[in-house]
């Protein structure tokens, strides 16, 4: 018997397949084979639509069925991860209204700022732990003061996790986690925000009804069962958004537990039960899966990086070099330090954990006669991980104290520069995994029941390798002693 996950990206949909007893990976797919479109009428937009989520689910799972000879009798539960803060409106057939507007949409950020200052402060501080920002509200609202003719249709709004779950189930739901996500919970009252609610001038009932995040949330319904090749009744045990769904993925569920991604952005997500913030302006505090209203009440703070991988990627392309490999080996005839060289590496648009300054990718001291492309590779590989190491010490500032970091074997943590310069200077250590988000969805499925030590077990014979901290870091102070002024130089501390 198996359970299936499936990971619902911006980019594409990734559908895995794991055995229930032992949580060993049988395979994983991608759909489409090219990046999955994106609209963007204007400027700062991003639109997809939910039907093509649908779509590539579909295919997806009856492509890893045929891979494997699975039968659909043989699946016994469904595990769902997706792209955070997407807006789904439906109207009362269950059909889009409009295409979804995604995470990295940033229209309604004047939205948002503005709801931070005349909700105040002091009620977003300590009642919704963030300031409402770009979030999946404050893109409903934009619909409403914008396109009045489609918000009137609206019969529910959801976040991408839960139209899939619809689309399959043909039942409108969604978890704690996910109304956080959307600024839809209020962490001291322990029920949904209704002053955000009446603020946006958001009727309640489009809110979706709120299951527990492990449970049975719905079970398959005859035409989810027809177009998706699963088997009609197959429960759906569990969805929640892609940082939290990597963190469990990682065994992250317990305070000072950390996990990290190094793909084109770069995320820091980590746990703590207190509810105590001081960086809601730079770090996000959402409800993490374990979360629950009447027993623990696990926070996962997320700080993301968006000048990471891309920055690797735009200097690969423009430097000549025909891998990332090679741009490592070069990295590593250059010592720590890069003699003196620094890249700023925030060249991806504005970075919240700098207070949504936009500074840009800065070089500086280049010196044309003595440094070659090798430096710039490891200024890039030092000045990506300098970020990470930066981000922490404001989470460490919002009361987080990291035990270890784990992360999986992909993207910058396969560097061994990138990952041995953040445990140094951090002086913890950064364990590898080879897991994905969609396998982390499938197994979760485990814990319906509550079994986490099950959960723990599966993922035993992933680890790849663990990164110690250097114990010379002198050389690793220096040096992101150096990049840390150069950048408190540029954004005024």
């Amino acid at each position: 018997m198996y359970f299936i996950g499936l990971d619902i990206g911006s980019s594409s949909v990734k559908v895995a397949l794991v055995e229930q007893d032992t949580g060993k990976s049988v395979g994983v797919v991608l759909e489409p084979k090219e990046e999955m479109s994106m609209y963007a009428p204007e400027k700062g937009w991003a639109e997809q639509k939910p039907k093509d989520w649908w779509d590539c689910v579909c295919q997806g799972i009856k492509k890893i069925k045929k891979d494997h000879n699975v039968s659909k009798n043989e699946i016994v539960g469904i595990g769902i991860s997706y792209q955070m803060h997407g807006l789904v409106i439906v109207d009362a057939k269950g059909e889009p209204l409009r295409k979804s507007i995604i995470w990295c949409d940033s229209r309604a950020v004047e939205i948002g700022n503005k709801a931070f200052q005349q909700i105040g402060e002091d009620y977003c501080q300590n009642h919704q732990l963030n300031s409402p920002a770009n979030f999946t509200l404050s893109k409903l609202k934009w619909v409403q003061e914008n396109e009045p003719e489609t918000f009137a249709m609206v019969h529910k709004f959801m976040l991408p996790g839960d139209y899939i779950a619809f689309c399959l189930s043909g039942i409108i739901n969604t978890t704690i986690s996910g109304l956080s996500e959307a600024i839809l919970w209020d962490f001291k009252d322990k029920r949904i925000a209704s002053p955000v609610l009446d603020y946006f001038q958001i009727d309640g009932t489009l809110v979706p009804e709120v299951v527990e995040t492990f449970a049975q949330q719905a079970t398959v319904s005859k035409k989810g069962a027809s177009e998706s090749g699963l088997q009609e009744g197959t429960p759906i045990l569990y969805r929640a958004g892609d940082q939290p769904n990597n963190a469990l993925s990682l065994n992250v569920f317990h305070p000072g537990e950390v996990a990290a991604t190094g793909g084109t952005s770069g995320v820091v997500y980590a746990v703590t039960n207190s509810l105590m913030v001081e960086e809601y302006e730079r770090v996000n505090n959402f409800a993490h899966v374990n979360y629950a209203s009447n027993g623990v009440q696990s926070i996962g703070k997320l700080l993301c990086i968006n000048g990471a991988g891309i920055q690797y990627r735009w200097l690969m392309n423009n430097l000549s070099v025909a891998s990332y490999e090679e741009m490592n080996q070069l990295a590593a005839n250059v010592e720590v330090g890069s003699d003196g060289v620094c890249l700023i590496p925030f060249g991806n648009g504005a970075e919240r954990m700098l207070l949504n300054q936009d500074v840009g990718t800065r070089l500086v001291n280049l010196n044309l006669n003595r440094h070659s492309k090798a430096h710039l590779c490891r200024a890039a590989l030092e000045g990506i991980a300098f970020s990470f190491v930066y981000g922490i010490e404001i989470m460490k500032r919002d009361g987080i104290e990291t035990k270890f970091i784990r992360a999986g074997n992909d993207n910058l943590f396969r560097s061994e520069i990138f990952a041995n310069t953040i445990a140094t200077l951090i002086g913890k250590e950064i364990e590898i995994y080879n897991t994905t988000g969609a396998i982390g969805a499938a197994r979760a499925c485990v814990l319906k029941d509550g079994d986490f030590s099950k959960f723990e077990s599966y993922m035993k014979n992933d680890h790849v390798m663990t990164f110690m901290p250097f114990k010379d870091r002198v050389p690793y102070e220096r040096a992101y002693h150096n990049w840390k002024k150069e950048l408190e130089l540029i954004i005024g501390k």
